[in-house]
């Protein structure tokens, strides 16, 4: 590599060539050390994914709240009963499964920068007018608006991510997306802990909580300011004068705080992936898509049962094994503050382990110790096993969001990744349901049979018929 002062790196003229196609900017990004430059746009798209997390999980920490107002009741007679709980659970998925399955396409069509701050603001309108709502058809019906632009823009996130860093630090950059994230989980957890039990200004706790999670929208702009649209995308459109002009930029930046020239960037097979601008949803039941599509699509069908089937009951599986509820709201922070662990360790490993073995492990951790958390009566034991279900389940959100999106190339990534996930959102409906009726006939033992049968499918899936994914080029694994 050869030897250039350092004010060089302001000198556009290598960075800025013409790029003749989408691969080789790929193969330019992919070459960047991991600088400080890229670690702040992973944290600015984190930022906009907390008020999703934070909106994602104020299901299970508002719930007592609603019981307690008389909005709600914990089960119902019929499976479908929606003057339960199960209702409000399932009208945030159902939204988040209209908005995965329905329009996470739009940001292969217009843009990741452009739905990921729709969608934001989208998601935090509606929030604010669902804490205005005074029955439970009301609170259902916004909650469902408000979970389509929360789909959207999960999925925009995982997008945008994998296509703005380089493939030597996927993984890290998934953890520290969810590491920021999760720290959603112990302040709304917290939060509901304060509010819930009471009613500050004559105002149900509930809403308090609720309407500071509206609050996304006052930094969404700020956030797109300082975001650039992804270059592979921009490239893959045929608009690679534009990529290239993008790309300089952000080179020019790491350039200057690597200290030295960046390396050549590997250009073998750059030609071998033919350049298309436009999607084609038909591509993901054609070879290779095929397998991986219905891997993923079983796989996302069983994941949300386990994951969300204790991440969104906590509270109220504690008030099932006997604890109060101002207590199972404190035991539930304490669990939930354990959430940006799991990522914190996931930072660590994230590139050394194969994508798919931490996924299987994960799914492993949560079958065995919610298996021991339905046979446990002591508050100090039922805290560590739900901390340790937790880790599991973080540690399985890391390993899964960052691996479906490497599975699929560029000009159709959000289309295909929005299919597939939106099986996770309409399980996840369906769960609320299949939760409060296990609950119902078979107490928490029950609920956590379900949950294991849901782990081992997860297991067989990914283990057996996933590809394997670390270390190489978004490109390469897509061919």
């Amino acid at each position: 590599m050869s030897s250039l002062p350092l004010d060089a790196v302001h000198e556009p003229p290598r960075a800025a060539a013409v790029v003749a196609t989408a691969a080789q900017i790929n193969a330019r990004i992919d070459r960047l050390p991991a600088t400080r430059t890229i670690w702040t746009l992973v944290l600015l798209l984190s930022l906009g994914g907390w008020f999703e997390f934070y909106d994602l999980f104020f299901t299970a920490y508002v719930g007592p709240g609603l019981v307690k107002s008389g909005l709600y009741s914990t089960t119902t007679a019929s499976f479908f009963g929606f003057s339960g709980l199960g209702a409000f659970v399932a009208a945030s998925f159902a939204g988040l499964f209209i908005g995965t399955f329905c329009f996470t396409r739009l940001a292969d069509r217009y843009g990741r920068r452009t739905m990921f701050t729709a969608s934001l603001l989208w998601y935090s309108a509606a929030t604010f007018i669902m804490a205005l709502q005074t029955t439970a058809p009301a609170i259902n019906a916004w909650r469902l608006i408000a979970g389509i632009g929360v789909g959207i823009e999960l999925v925009t996130i995982d997008t945008y991510v994998s296509e703005l860093v380089p493939k030597h630090m996927r993984g890290r950059a998934f953890a520290f997306v969810h590491l920021v994230q999760y720290t959603a989980v112990p302040a709304v957890a917290l939060l509901a802990w304060w509010f819930v039990p009471r009613a500050p200004l004559g105002v149900d706790g509930w809403r308090w909580v609720v309407l500071i999670g509206a609050c996304g929208a006052l930094i969404a702009w700020a956030i797109r300011r300082r975001v650039p649209e992804s270059a592979r995308w921009l490239a893959q459109r045929g608009r690679t004068e534009e990529a290239a002009r993008v790309l300089a930029k952000l080179e020019a930046k790491v350039e200057a705080q690597y200290g030295r020239v960046l390396p050549e960037p590997d250009h073998a097979g750059t030609s071998a992936a033919p350049q298309q601008s436009k999607a084609r949803f038909a591509e993901i039941w054609q070879a290779p898509y095929r397998r991986r599509t219905i891997t993923l699509l079983v796989f996302n069908l069983f994941q949300a049962i386990g994951f969300y089937g204790f991440a969104s009951w906590v509270p109220t599986l504690l008030v099932s094994k006997g604890v109060t509820i101002t207590h199972s709201l404190l035991y539930a922070f304490v669990i939930a503050a354990s959430n940006p662990f799991g990522p914190l360790f996931g930072m660590a490993i994230a590139d050394r382990i194969e994508r798919k073995t931490l996924v299987v492990l994960s799914a492993l951790a949560i079958a065995v110790c919610g298996t021991l958390f339905a046979m446990q009566t002591s508050p100090a034991m039922l805290m560590f096993l739900g901390v340790l279900i937790t880790l599991g389940g973080t540690l399985l959100s890391v390993g899964y969001h960052a691996y479906q999106v490497e599975l699929f190339p560029t000009r159709m990534r959000a289309t295909a990744v929005g299919f597939v996930y939106s099986m996770s959102r309409l399980s996840a409906m369906f769960s609320g349901f299949m939760i409060a009726f296990a609950l119902r006939h078979f107490g928490v033992p029950g609920v956590f049979a379900l949950i294991t049968g849901a782990m081992i499918v997860v297991m067989a899936a990914i283990g057996f018929f996933g590809p394997r994914t670390n270390n190489r080029s978004l490109d390469e694994i897509s061919h």
